[in-house]
């Protein structure tokens, strides 16, 4: 995403919905707490991707909010309500996206009257900016930089827990082994199609694209459109639907969760044209994991371009 958006910045005040802990599921009652949910680290994230991860590497011992948990909600034009103020006033560790994608949380912060470990998953990455162009925030496409995020929150929870501390860096490890086959799945996309171009409306799976060895074709003014909820050019949009009639893409990879007029006319023009499309998603998967989602995802790129 080249920048944040207002549809982002806008709404984004406070927040809602509670994850509990990991096999006691999901709850959003703030009222009384069972002996068990009281002693728990109290951890807050601005989505659910990021709570998942450390629901795996806390287990029983961490109390996860994720701020943003609808996998219908379009983080985007996100509204919440007062219930995540008081989880962040709680909150021992708190995770963010940061590069932009999640603001609120650090506006929330302020005025939350604590001082939890913060954990922003960009600085954790070391990326940055292309030269002359915007810095890609959706780093949970990016599996190398997932394992880090792990072995920073399992150091966060074991800083707040120091006697399960071994015990967080082995969930942690035992995470990252998980990685290791999406790692292997994407090197074979690069062995057999690397240097090939799809199409992706939004930068959302960029990394995922990337690391197989693919080219990104779509216009940059398309993607700034469909990023901003804005018009495009028609010879912008005439481009763009080029790509699927003169068959210069194998696939059309769009975030579903924020699809536009734009996306739609590309969809159907790439289906039209017997180019497969292949959806993806900002947060989970309603029933999914990390693993299992990350899964499924780089298992239908693959799909696409086997076609």
């Amino acid at each position: 995403m080249p920048a944040p958006s207002p549809r982002l910045l806008a709404p984004l005040i406070t927040g809602t919905c509670l994850f509990l802990l990991a096999g006691c599921g999901a709850s959003s009652d703030t009222g009384a707490q069972s002996p068990a949910a009281a002693a728990a680290i109290p951890v807050v994230a601005s989505t659910d991707v990021y709570g998942d991860i450390a629901e795996r590497i806390g287990g029983g011992k961490v109390q996860v909010t994720s701020i943003i948990s609808d996998p219908d909600q379009d983080p985007h034009s996100y509204e919440a309500d007062t219930r995540n103020q008081l989880a962040l006033s709680k909150a021992r560790v708190v995770i963010e996206n940061g590069g932009g994608y999640d603001d609120f949380v650090d506006r929330m912060l302020k005025s939350a009257g604590s001082s939890p470990e913060v954990i922003n998953a960009v600085d954790v990455s070391g990326k940055t900016a292309t030269a002359g162009g915007e810095l890609n925030e959706h780093v949970w496409y990016d599996f190398p930089t997932v394992a880090r995020i792990a072995d920073r929150i399992a150091a966060a929870l074991g800083k707040a827990d120091p006697g399960d501390a071994a015990t967080f860096t082995e969930n942690a490890k035992v995470f990252e082994r998980g990685l290791q086959p999406l790692e292997r799945k994407e090197a074979r996309i690069k062995a057999e199609h690397g240097g090939e171009a799809v199409a992706i409306p939004e930068p959302v799976p960029l990394y995922m694209i990337e690391a197989g060895g693919l080219t990104n074709a779509t216009p940059e003014e398309f993607s700034e459109a469909v990023e901003e909820g804005g018009d495009v050019s028609p010879r912008t949009l005439q481009d763009t639907l080029a790509l699927f009639t003169g068959k210069k893409v194998k696939a059309l990879v769009y975030n579903e969760q924020t699809s536009g007029p734009q996306t739609e006319k590309a969809k159907r023009a790439a289906r039209a044209a017997g180019i497969p499309v292949v959806p993806v998603t900002e947060t989970l998967p309603q029933g999914k994991d990390y693993l299992g989602w990350m899964t499924a995802n780089v298992d239908a790129l693959a799909g696409a371009l086997a076609k």
